[in-house]
């Protein structure tokens, strides 16, 4: 088809547009309703893959943490329930023993714990026992104050850093370092703050607290506890060959016998990876089927106008074809007016997202920070795929009608009407 041509066509499929608005909008409606699933879909996954790269920055890429629980649940409830616990000993036994390791990090959690400043009663935190080494790790990010050194790791001292969520509920209008808390029965000065970490995947990461390991024997006591062991590598590089080493040590710290299986697990961001891809999957499954749903209703809808277009428009044919006119001119000309239909419904939908993104984002962070994952903008490529799809899907609308249209006969097709 010529440059003019195709012109002409886009023209006349303007005008029966403009002249059946009401009829031109109803059909390309199922298009609309697929597009606005592609693109939201889209949108949503490109938002959980940052909120899935975020995740490995808060627990850090180059980190193993030694556990009795398995992270992903695959294990056997029963088994893990009755493995030995992980004690402060092994953990020391480790950090003598490890070579590759950058650090082990030994980490006591204390969940529901309950904090206090001035009468008022802070649940839901987690208080973590540690050691000064955690400062290495993502958790050592402050946006206040500093984290606890050797000294006052060794001395048990009664010092703590709040997670960020911790630190806006008691201290929403002021400044938390040097104030006084209370975990438990034990007074705790505030040091640092960390700056907020959590994501909609890890959310209760900043309702965690941080004190020494021996400060939270004295509150808590480690005695019937399984510890966490965190172990740095380092490096991504170095990751496979410190959980070899790890896995080696253990086993033999923990007497396990050959052919044994290992009475401990190794988690790592891989854990929450499958978590997230199995949240794609759900994704894409259900935007799938009602995506197609909707373009099949959509091919319906334009189909059935652009066979009244040939109807309406069979004398209209006749007379092109007695002047001459092809039959790949005239199926070219249906076909080009239906994609146009069809790209018309997507231009809607596409108009749709990007105030609904818009909104969104503008609105959600306020009463959900965990949703700050959600992009306030739509990728250039979703306009690029979307029209592409749309065109596509105006194609096989426009094809049956266009093919029908082709095959008039010039004769009767002037005797029509």
């Amino acid at each position: 088809m010529k440059f003019i041509e195709l012109i002409e066509t886009l023209r006349i499929a303007w005008g029966a547009l403009i002249a059946n608005k009401l009829r031109s909008f109803l059909s390309s409606l199922g298009v609309m309703v697929g597009i606005f699933i592609v693109i939201m879909m889209g949108w949503l996954l490109d938002g959980l893959d940052g909120a899935m790269n975020k995740t490995f920055e808060i627990l850090g890429e180059d980190m193993l943490f030694v556990d009795k629980y398995d992270w992903t649940g695959r294990k056997k409830w029963r088994d893990v329930r009755n493995r030995k616990n992980l004690d402060i000993s092994q953990a020391k036994q480790l950090k003598e023993m490890h070579t590759s390791a950058q650090y082990i990090i030994p980490n006591m959690n204390k969940w529901g714990g309950r904090i206090y400043y001035k009468g008022n009663q802070l649940d839901g935190m987690t208080i973590v026992g540690t050691t000064y080494e955690n400062a290495y790790t993502p958790a050592g990010d402050l946006i206040k104050g500093r984290y606890f050194n050797i000294y006052e790791d060794e001395k048990s001292k009664n010092v703590v850093i709040l997670g960020h969520k911790a630190y806006k509920a008691i201290f929403p209008d002021g400044d938390a370092i040097d104030k006084v808390i209370k975990i438990g029965a034990w007074k705790f000065r505030v040091i640092g703050v960390v700056r907020k970490r959590g994501t909609f995947i890890f959310d209760y990461i900043d309702n965690q607290v941080f004190i020494p390991l021996g400060s939270f024997n004295k509150v808590f006591s480690l005695r019937w506890k399984s510890l966490s062991i965190g172990v740095k590598a380092g490096s991504i590089e170095k990751l496979d060959e410190v959980r070899d080493e790890t896995i080696g040590h253990l086993r033999s710290i923990r007497n396990n016998k050959v052919g044994e299986e290992d009475d401990f697990s190794i988690n790592e961001t891989k854990a929450f990876a499958a978590q997230t891809e199995d949240i794609r999957r759900n994704v894409w499954l259900v935007g799938i089927a009602l995506t197609s749903l909707s373009f099949i209703v959509g091919i319906i809808g334009i189909m059935n106008i652009m066979f009244v277009s040939v109807t309406e428009r069979t004398k209209e044919i006749g007379i092109r074809k007695a002047l001459g006119a092809k039959k790949r001119e005239i199926w070219m000309q249906f076909l080009v007016e239906s994609s146009f239909l069809s790209f018309m419904g997507a231009i809607i939908a596409m108009l749709s997202c990007s105030v609904l993104v818009a909104l969104v984002s503008f609105i959600i962070p306020d009463y959900i920070p965990e949703a700050d994952f959600l992009k306030p903008y739509l990728p250039v490529e979703f306009f690029l795929i979307a029209s592409l799809v749309s065109i596509v899907v105006g194609i096989f609308a426009g094809l049956i009608p266009a093919v029908k249209a082709s095959k008039l006969n010039p004769v009767d097709s002037l005797r029509y009407g």
